[in-house]
């Protein structure tokens, strides 16, 4: 070395430091290769200590090796079993062990962490909230038009303006009608004939002029006249050109179709009035909900207009057909409304409440909605083995509706049984980390061949 330093083309300052850091580089290699081959891995440390023969991957717990290294699909450096266990051990959580498929036994201290609660599978009658939206309308069985019965003149309107309350037997509508003189001019003539031949003896002329009478009072009355206007009219035997149009019903003037001077025709619409002393309520139900809802159920209506108010009203007709654009179906309600709070076109809000035990005809076999851990086109439970303190066998069930907070349970479980209605999710998991088969991941621990995203 000494040497090599006196040769005359090696005595450059900057030549003599870089040779010295590379040979400081290749020593101090030496050494770790050294220690790397001598000294025991971190994770093999742990490894002897929890006593652990296997190594998995985090991402991928199917994959098992009884030496550290790197996954064979994602190229992630293995962990040791053990370190979950120990983990889980530190925190006062221990698994005692994996007796089945899906069975898994837990100490009192790891339940304790996990929060585990466990409730009874029972039999009881609960209610189905269901929230509809939709909107006032009239009810169309309460809807009338004012016609003219006689073609003639509109010479003065009594209610000139629509969203006017009018009652029945209210004038509406003063018409004058040529035709109204000739059909009153026959009446009087008819009352004269009879008050003529009252004292002949044939039976026959008596009859016939008393069928006039009553022949003419009825085509009066179908001109639109009212009983007490055609008795003023035998009274005073005077015809008149003028005939009263009279509101038929009462209600609100939704469409005023005529103006004063203007000429109708016999069936001309002048006026159409609705009651909304009863209105329907238009609710749109979803496919899902159509089971709950029956003619005659009782429902629970607010508007916005007036807060912390419930009106009250019944189903009355179900609309056979789905609107194809909103995948919903109207659901008609009687409403009564005496005082008229209700307006047509409000919004409303609805909330039936039917009773599970009307769907399944007998009463359901019921679980807490947090009982079970659904994944799509399963439905799986927890179910507390007998006799077996901390141990829990997993199920898999057929579920029925949602009713509030509560699952109806059509297959698998029956009465007395206990299910995890808290925790199931961690015990699921616990299972998974163990690269166990568990009831959400049932085909865990199988050997794959590849890697396919």
């Amino acid at each position: 070395m000494i040497g090599f330093f006196s040769n005359k083309k090696f005595r450059d300052p900057k030549i003599i430091i870089l040779l010295l850091v590379a040979v400081a580089f290749a020593f101090g290699y030496a050494l770790g290769g050294e220690a790397r081959r001598d000294d025991p891995p971190p994770d093999s440390r742990q490894r002897d200590n929890g006593k652990v023969q296997m190594w998995t991957c985090a991402m991928h717990p199917q994959i098992k090796q009884s030496r550290p290294g790197r996954c064979p699909i994602c190229g992630m450096e293995l962990v040791p079993i053990a370190t979950n266990m120990e983990r889980v051990k530190h925190e006062g959580s221990e698994v005692k062990g994996v007796a089945g498929m899906s069975q898994i036994t837990l100490s009192r201290r790891a339940m304790k962490l996990a929060e585990v609660e466990v409730s009874p599978v029972e039999r009881k009658d609960v209610s189905v909230e269901i929230r509809l939206f939709g909107r006032i309308e009239y009810d169309e069985t309460r809807i009338g038009h004012i016609t003219a019965w006689v073609p003639g003149r509109i010479d003065h309107l009594f209610v000139d303006y629509t969203g006017r309350f009018v009652r029945k037997g209210e004038p509406m509508i003063y018409l004058y009608s040529p035709e109204l003189l000739t059909a009153q001019a026959e009446l009087i003539q008819a009352l004269k004939t009879m008050k003529g031949v009252s004292t002949s003896e044939v039976s026959s002329i008596k009859k016939t002029a008393r069928q006039t009478i009553f022949a003419t009072r009825e085509k009066l009355r179908l001109l639109g006249l009212t009983e007490s206007q055609i008795k003023g009219i035998e009274k005073t035997e005077r015809p008149t050109d003028h005939v009263i149009i009279y509101s038929p019903m009462s209600g609100v003037i939704i469409h005023k179709n005529a103006i004063e001077g203007m000429y109708v025709n016999t069936g001309t619409k002048i006026y159409t009035i609705a009651d909304i002393s009863n209105v329907w309520a238009k609710l749109d139900i979803y496919e899902s909900d159509i089971p709950w809802i029956e003619q005659g159920q009782e429902v629970q209506l607010q508007v916005d207009a007036y807060p912390g108010k419930i009106f009250e009203g019944s189903v009355s007709f179900i609309d056979p057909f789905v609107d194809p654009k909103t995948r919903t179906i109207k659901v008609r309600v009687n409403v009564p409304n005496p005082d008229g709070k209700l307006k047509p076109d409000m919004f409303v809000r609805a909330m039936v409440h039917a009773p599970v035990s009307k769907l399944q005809g007998e009463i359901p076999l019921l679980i807490p909605a947090s009982a079970p851990l659904i994944t799509g086109k399963r439905a799986v439970v927890y179910v507390k083995v007998p006799g077996k303190e901390g141990t829990f066998q997993g199920r898999e069930i057929v579920l029925g509706p949602k009713a509030g907070d509560y699952y109806v349970v059509l297959k698998g479980l029956k009465v007395g049984e206990y299910v995890v209605t808290n925790g199931a999710f961690k015990i699921d998991s616990d299972i998974q980390i163990q690269a166990k088969p568990s009831m959400m991941n049932p085909k865990a621990g199988m050997k794959m061949e590849g890697h396919h995203h």
